[in-house]
């Protein structure tokens, strides 16, 4: 999966830098939005019953797009809060989200278009270790996920965009059953975005 994520991102660089200059349209902004979390457990036998729960994320946006073809690449820096929700207790998750994308926009006009977008994601954990429901959680720290979203360009500066997050790795790991047992989950996370452009 490195591998992929590697040749992902140099393929990414190769295309911008092979870009005449003046065909490259850079954008810089703001994006915030909602999270919606939900652990999804490995061990089916653990008692553990998740359910979703919300939070928020924002930060700087920049975006390079090809106008001729609808090709582009978005990043952003977002503070980001999820929530887990185990049985009757729950935890708030803080750190520093990186989505990188391979966005490809089709125009149905000049204030208004759809687009598809694609890519890693890079998830820093500022949370401390905790309990949930009793048991000791062990957060990674640090992750790597894919993203793939969709969405809708308004009025040259407005986005409003629908994403979903998969962590490639496990996001907690806990010991149950007298510690005979460790369990493993991964945060999959809905997002609902906005975003303005200048």
């Amino acid at each position: 999966m490195k591998k992929i994520i590697s040749a992902f991102m140099i393929a990414v660089c190769c295309t911008l830098c092979a870009m005449p200059a003046q065909a490259q349209l850079l954008k810089w902004g703001i994006k915030g939005g909602v999270n919606v979390a939900k652990l999804d457990v490995k061990n089916p036998g653990d008692n553990f019953k998740t359910d979703k729960m919300g939070g928020f994320f924002i930060g700087p946006m920049a975006e390079v797009t090809i106008p001729i073809i609808g090709l582009g690449v978005d990043g952003a820096l977002l503070f980001s809060q999820k929530g887990i929700k185990a049985d009757t207790d729950a935890s708030k998750q803080y750190g520093l989200d990186i989505p990188v994308n391979l966005k490809y926009t089709i125009g149905l006009g000049s204030m208004l278009g759809v687009f598809i977008a694609a890519g890693p994601d890079f998830y820093f954990d500022f949370s401390k270790k905790e309990q949930l429901d009793g048991v000791d959680i062990d957060r990674k720290k640090s992750q790597v996920g894919i993203n793939v979203g969709a969405g809708v360009k308004l009025i040259k500066h407005l986005q409003i965009g629908v994403n979903y997050n998969i962590p490639m790795g496990d996001s907690f790991t806990w010991k149950g059953a007298g510690d005979a047992l460790t369990s493993k989950a991964k945060t999959k996370t809905w997002q609902i975005s906005a975003a303005y452009l200048f």
